[in-house]
């Protein structure tokens, strides 16, 4: 299988040198010429466009920000749709609304290419050692088609469904991971104030039952500020997407989005 890949940031380029290092034909594209940069000392080629990519491409993996991102690489003039072959498939890493995709699919499909959407969990490093959570949504085909390249960068690879179920996995799980920073933030204050040392008490925290990612990942600090900074717009984003589809569905989000809710003030990044 030929890949093209393009979004490469901080997760995608370890995600693409693992493509590039599993064998697979690879090519790549970048709006900013300097991020190609660290791929001169691989065989990958560089393409001129994203249709250029797409031309020699069966899979082309899309690791790009957001909805905007993926317009402007699909559909403009030079973009994948212009390139792309009867048969190829189109892999969307991004987090972004369901709906997305499935309006991505029914343009696809009128080229004959698939879509299926495979959000990723684990960040540079996880992808660097192979480690990445791929939660894929899409026809079994077509996923099981793209499985081999997947795995060169994840374990586990996991179909949930039909196309859009991969986006709603990840939102569920930012939406957990939302409001388990707010909890945990909270629990770190408060043992502040009855006199208990934060660091001590995630040292006991991390080995019980109270334990969470959350926890580990701002303990040392015992506060969102850090984070706030680094991830508060994504986590904004993808509470509101998640809120959408709970609309959508006509159901409420209940004690889980109270406390995402919470940790987004405590952020500064209100929904």
């Amino acid at each position: 299988m030929r890949v093209g890949f393009i979004g490469l940031g901080s997760q995608g380029a370890p995600m693409a040198r693992r493509i590039i290092e599993g064998g697979f034909p690879t090519t790549l594209w970048a709006r900013r010429p300097a991020t190609l940069e660290p791929f001169a000392d691989t065989p990958a080629t560089i393409a001129q466009s994203p249709a250029e990519l797409a031309a020699s491409s069966d899979l082309v993996c899309l690791c790009v920000v957001g909805e905007a991102d993926i317009e402007q690489v699909v559909n403009t003039e030079d973009g994948l749709l212009a390139g792309l072959k009867p048969g190829s498939v189109i892999a969307v890493h991004s987090t972004v609304h369901p709906d997305t995709c499935k309006a991505l699919a029914k343009t696809a499909a009128s080229k004959g290419v698939s879509v299926i959407d495979a959000p990723v969990s684990g960040g540079g490093p996880a992808a660097s050692a192979g480690r990445l959570m791929v939660m894929v949504g899409g026809e079994a085909d077509a996923v099981e088609r793209c499985r081999p390249v997947f795995e060169t960068y994840a374990d586990p690879v996991v179909h949930l469904g039909e196309l859009g179920s991969g986006q709603t996995t990840k939102l569920l799980n930012n939406l957990l991971f939302t409001a388990n920073l707010g909890t945990a933030a909270t629990a770190l204050s408060l043992a502040r104030a009855l006199g208990v040392s934060q660091e001590r008490l995630t040292e006991v925290i991390s080995r019980g039952s109270g334990n969470s990612f959350a926890l580990n990942v701002i303990g040392g600090e015992g506060t969102l500020d850090r984070l706030a900074g680094l991830a508060g717009t994504l986590l904004q984003k993808d509470v509101r997407l998640i809120v959408d589809l709970a609309e959508q569905a006509a159901t409420r989000a209940g004690a889980v989005l109270d406390a995402a809710d919470a940790a987004l003030t405590l952020m500064d990044h209100p929904r």
